[in-house]
């Protein structure tokens, strides 16, 4: 049953991985790799793969801290998206909107089954320490990627402030908000690693 499930999570991320290949525009640099959930989506494909691996015992690595790792950028995609999406689609999408299924599965299924393996299969957080030093680097390394990067490679989107960063959303923000804002993010993982944490705590208190 378990490695049945774990087959099917590893193809999904397969398929929509190669997906994002499929209208890629060549003269924006960083093609899909521009956004944060498509570094998610990377990391549930290379997890998925490492869990299939464990089920078929060509591994007895658990690589339990970039699990937990991984299960904090998955809710930090799910919290950010559907925060900005709701305030305004445009925050997030682009004006000609975007294939529904991909967005369910990039930010509500996707996930949903990365954490169910994470917390009731493999079981993740009994190490805090690794976790909140890769959510910093985590949180210095996205934002680097698009200011000292994407912003000066591409020149959309555009926003009312500056253009090439790779939501619309960041293009309608002044540098120092924008600090702020990957600041804040950042600040959120931590507190995402705590809510992890307790999970995984009653998880453990639930099994026999």
């Amino acid at each position: 049953m378990i490695k049945a499930f774990r087959i099917v999570v590893f193809l999904l991320t397969v398929f929509y991985s190669l997906e994002q290949f499929v209208d890629l525009d060549p003269d924006t640099f960083g093609w899909q790799f521009r956004y944060l959930t498509i570094w998610t989506l990377t990391a549930n494909m290379i997890v998925a793969f490492q869990m299939l691996r464990l089920s078929y015992e060509k591994t007895t690595q658990r690589w339990e801290s970039f699990v937990s790792l991984v299960v904090v950028m998955n809710m930090a995609v799910v919290v950010q998206y559907w925060r900005l999406y709701l305030m305004d689609p445009l925050n997030v999408s682009p004006a000609e909107g975007t294939l529904w299924w991909k967005e369910y599965y990039l930010h509500a299924l996707g996930p949903v089954l990365m954490w169910i393996d994470a917390f009731f299969i493999l079981g993740v957080f009994s190490r805090l320490k690794p976790v909140f030093l890769a959510a910093i680097v985590l949180g210095i390394a996205y934002p680097a990627w698009c200011e000292l990067v994407l912003h000066h490679m591409n020149e959309k989107p555009v926003g009312s402030v500056t253009a090439g960063l790779p939501y619309p959303f960041l293009n309608n923000m002044e540098f120092g908000t924008r600090m702020f804002f990957y600041a804040a993010s950042t600040a959120a993982n931590f507190v995402f690693i705590i809510f992890g944490w307790n999970i995984a705590q009653g998880v453990k208190w639930l099994k026999p």
